[in-house]
């Protein structure tokens, strides 16, 4: 009876521990915003009104808050370290035979109080470390302030759900918007303070990953 309520147990934290990794893949923090509703247009006796201007003849590109950019992600890092040391040292020293009333003192026609020590110490050591990632395509993103110079904050995200799984890219970050193109495209290597996302779940992301078993014997004893 006891196995039972055991397994049962288990069964119980293994699902919920599922349930709450496929849940975070959606981020309310990262959903569009909605632009802000201009109000109400006074009549003046004039066709233009700055409230409902379309930009007729400028570039199509991201400037109200709501306003959608496309990021183009092209990042890639590469690291490498290396550090080599070594050391050596030898010593080598000689007294002479002490004498005793002017004589040395001798055993079987040996003297016996000389000394010679003769010492070494040589130490290497020798260190790699190299990494490298890199991360490509799109994803369109959402205006969601406007700097009061001008400069445009933009925060989204892309869920892709695939047959082995889910995967998220969530991007932040602000953007000049002298850098945005014509195509109203922006390299995410042009986007200051970015902060660049990429997980996800399903069978592949959790084979990759230790068990929450293995993880809880881990966090019980470090060493």
């Amino acid at each position: 009876m006891k196995i039972a309520k055991f397994t049962a147990l288990l069964l119980f934290v293994a699902f919920f521990t599922a349930c709450s990794s496929a849940g975070r893949l959606k981020d309310s923090a990262y959903a569009p915003v909605m632009p802000v509703k201009p109000p109400a247009a006074e009549s003046e006796g004039a066709i233009y009104h700055v409230n409902t201007n379309r930009f007729l003849f400028e570039d199509i590109k991201a400037r109200r808050i709501g306003d959608t950019i496309t990021v183009v992600l092209e990042e890639s890092t590469n690291a490498s370290k290396s550090a080599s040391t070594s050391a050596k040292k030898d010593t080598d020293f000689t007294t002479p035979s002490p004498t005793v009333f002017g004589k040395t003192v001798t055993k079987d026609g040996r003297e016996v109080l000389v000394m010679d020590v003769d010492s070494g110490y040589e130490f290497s050591g020798e260190g790699d470390s190299s990494q490298s990632n890199s991360l490509t395509g799109s994803i369109t993103v959402t205006v969601v302030d406007i700097h009061p110079n001008g400069n445009l904050v933009v925060r989204g995200e892309k869920l892709l759900t695939l047959n082995q799984g889910s995967e998220v890219i969530r991007i932040s970050g602000i953007v000049r918007p002298i850098d945005v193109t014509p195509q109203n495209t922006v390299l995410s290597t042009k986007i200051a303070a970015a902060e660049i996302t990429y997980s996800g779940n399903g069978l592949v992301a959790e084979s990759n990953r230790a068990g929450w078993f293995t993880r809880f014997f881990s966090a019980i004893w470090p060493f």
